[in-house]
């Protein structure tokens, strides 16, 4: 049954992420679908990002990226993102490896690119055959561009039959890439916990993520900081706004992201009411405002 659409109570819809952002001391921001769409990148979001960081805002870039932070700058870096535009990244791939550190000696399975092995590097691990495995570790699919998750199905049936524990390192379920939607890590991860298989999620919307965010902050800042005086900003009802609202925090949603064909904004256009409510009408909550694009 699909919720009821509330035009009454829509989120407030902000031009530009300037009104808002004397409010807030620390800035959560999300990579994909945000600062880039997977081809091109998103100068406005990075001056909007500048510019709160010039009014004294602490901006840390919070991704469920399968990645070090490093590997993610980089890659901002070849979308011409600046990295004065944020103080730090916190990804999935490090809390995934902060999870792995605790365990010695593991032999686990690696599902995904060869481009995410990077998250393992320095771990005491042993990268083992299926067959061999103690544990799955799922960065995503091997290959994005022809696979779905429905081709992991007899893998994911083999693996419960073990009793593998599945640790998911980006628990999203598809990302924009110029337009196009990708299966992620989330989607497979997903299906194994309706076989009933055990999964640690280990970016957003959950809380190992946030923490690490906020000790991240409370360093760069030398001081704690409120979570009232926090805002993240992402493009995922499903990540971005039910963690945001799990976490305490406000959320500005940027609508022309992963959500933009169910909002008809592909080419250009601009937030409907109508088509807001009704989309989060099915959402875990209501964000704290809500942008097409982020801008100054």
């Amino acid at each position: 049954m699909r919720g009821r659409m509330d035009i009454e109570n829509t989120p407030l819809i902000v031009p530009s992420f300037a009104a808002l952002a004397p409010r807030y001391d620390l800035v959560l921001c999300d990579v994909w679908g945000v600062l880039h769409n997977g081809v091109l990148g998103s100068q406005a979001a990075a001056q909007a990002l500048m510019r709160a960081r010039d009014a004294g805002a602490t901006v840390i870039l919070v991704s469920n990226a399968p990645r070090e932070p490093e590997g993610v700058a980089r890659i901002l870096d070849g979308f011409g993102i600046p990295r004065t535009a944020y103080d730090a990244i916190v990804t999935s791939g490090m809390v995934t490896s902060a999870l792995l550190a605790g365990r010695p000696g593991v032999k686990m399975w690696h599902l995904g690119p060869q481009r995410d092995l990077g998250i393992y590097k320095g771990l005491d691990l042993t990268l083992a055959s299926f067959e061999e495995a103690e544990l799955i570790v799922c960065t995503g699919l091997f290959d994005d561009t022809v696979e779905t998750p429905d081709d992991y199905a007899d893998t994911l049936a083999a693996a419960k039959a073990r009793g593998l524990p599945f640790i998911c390192a980006n628990p999203d379920i598809v990302v924009e890439r110029g337009g196009d939607l990708i299966w992620c890590a989330g989607a497979i991860a997903e299906a194994y916990a309706e076989l009933g298989g055990e999964v640690v999620f280990c970016g957003k919307p959950h809380r190992p993520i946030y923490e690490t965010a906020f000790a991240t902050a409370e360093k760069l800042r030398g001081a704690p900081v409120e979570k009232a005086r926090t805002i993240a900003i992402g493009d995922a009802l499903r990540t971005d706004l039910a963690g945001a609202l799990g976490h305490g925090i406000d959320c500005l949603f940027v609508a022309a992201g992963i959500h933009a064909g169910e909002l008809g904004l592909e080419h250009g256009a601009e937030v409907d009411p109508r088509s807001l409510a009704r989309l989060l009408a099915d959402g875990p909550g209501r964000p704290a405002a809500v942008t097409t694009r982020l801008a100054w």
